[in-house]
């Protein structure tokens, strides 16, 4: 479906006085995502996602998982991975990890991506995955710990790089150093290990060997600096004292000192900045921060909010390094807010939403968009690619949507 709509500029009663609307609305394109023809516990997606190549890489999965969910007719989990071109307006699939892996019955496999993807030098993508519950990752179901896979987007044909790099955890949280070819990681636990707690983990993918491994990991997001190959993160939790891996001096990671939140991070901004959000799951409001890559500096710059969701999994900086964009509410309730898509001015801390697409959806079309862990913003800032949770009338999400928001030049301007 594509729409453009007065109807997107009208705020709901939630609003914040603080908060503008913009003037121009939106040409949006909204895709279901293919292949979701069984009940998955749920559909959902997970991880972030990647704009490159004049494409969007996202991900999605059922959720199934061994001894838990579901009867086994469709697997014990799987999930999957897409290319969606935006000129055809047509999905591909590039990965299902259940066919990746073709493990015997009754093994453990994943039900969810929950890292970020990433395109590596050699022109691959870079990912890992995560358990559906962890009563499935136990030794019952032959649980040895989570995956690295690598894809090549243009062939399709995907591979292991290494299996429970960290025994017995799964990955739900990494990102990848594109020129050094590090896959940073941090884990979770299975039930059944001795080293319980989050681990931080450097893999290096190119020569297949782990350069480290230790306590106190990252628990969803890390911060890369690309001019640096530093990578930073606030351990065990999501607002902190930051860590710093440097791949470059190796050894143990450091205290940098400072404070600041890291549930989600943009990549670097041309002008050596990013830009991360502390976790507002349960919260009323949410701190935006900006880290400079240089000084090692933190500082709070503002708050996510708009109305009354504040948990943000995703953030994208534009080109410019001037706006970051962003859908509070991730896990449910941004429609409570009308779905708004902001845009948050990093000179000036002015929040603005571009459109608000909640109740658009429901009353056209039959369905809610119930917030996003997963978004990209094309290389031009033209487009912003956001995968959404969709409710077709149930209470919670039952499937995944793409919604691709072009956004008018006008809004693109200071």
């Amino acid at each position: 479906m594509t729409d453009t709509s007065e109807a997107f500029l009208r705020p709901p009663a939630s609003l914040r006085s603080e908060v503008e609307v913009a003037e121009t609305p939106p040409t949006v394109d909204l895709l279901y995502y293919p292949g979701q023809d069984y009940p998955g516990q749920p559909w959902s997606g997970w991880g972030d996602g990647l704009a490159t190549r004049g494409k969007y890489y996202s991900s999605i999965g059922d959720h199934l998982t061994i001894g838990m969910k579901g009867d086994g007719s469709h697997g014990t989990g799987t999930a999957r991975v897409f290319e969606y071109d935006p000129r055809a307006k047509r999905f591909r699939m590039l990965v299902d990890v259940a066919r990746v892996f073709d493990l015997p019955e009754g093994h453990y496999t994943p039900g969810k991506i929950h890292s970020r993807l990433d395109l590596g030098r050699d022109g691959r993508l870079y990912f890992s995955t995560h358990r559906g519950s962890p009563r499935s990752a136990i030794d019952r179901y032959r649980y040895r710990g989570d995956w690295i896979i690598r894809c090549d987007p243009e062939g399709g044909r995907a591979e292991v790089v290494a299996h429970g790099p960290v025994p017995g955890h799964s990955i739900p949280c990494g990102v990848l150093d594109p020129a050094r070819m590090i896959f940073y990681g941090g884990t979770a636990a299975g039930p059944d290990v001795d080293r319980q707690g989050i681990r931080f983990f450097a893999y290096d993918v190119a020569r297949d060997r782990l350069l480290y491994a230790g306590p106190d990991g990252p628990s969803r997001a890390m911060i890369f600096a690309a001019s640096t190959g530093r990578v930073y993160w606030v351990p065990n939790t999501d607002e902190g004292p930051l860590m710093r891996f440097d791949p470059e001096s190796g050894g143990p990671p450091v205290e940098v000192g400072g404070r600041i939140g890291v549930r989600a991070a943009t990549g670097e901004t041309p002008g050596g900045r990013v830009y991360t959000a502390s976790s507002g799951q349960g919260a009323a409001d949410a701190d935006l921060w900006s880290f400079d890559t240089e000084t090692e500096a933190t500082a709070r710059i503002g708050t996510v909010a708009v109305g009354t969701q504040s948990y943000v999994a995703s953030l994208d900086a534009d080109p410019t390094g001037r706006y970051v964009y962003y859908i509070p509410g991730a896990h449910g309730g941004s429609e409570r807010d009308g779905s708004p898509v902001v845009q948050f001015d990093v000179e000036t801390g002015r929040k603005r939403v571009l459109a608000f697409l909640d109740p658009f959806y429901q009353e056209r079309y039959g369905l809610r968009l119930k917030g996003s862990y997963g978004s990209a913003l094309s290389a031009d800032g033209e487009r912003l690619y956001v995968t959404w949770n969709v409710s077709r009338g149930g209470r919670a999400w039952d499937s995944c949507a793409l919604t691709v928001i072009h956004i008018p030049e006008a809004e693109r301007r200071p």
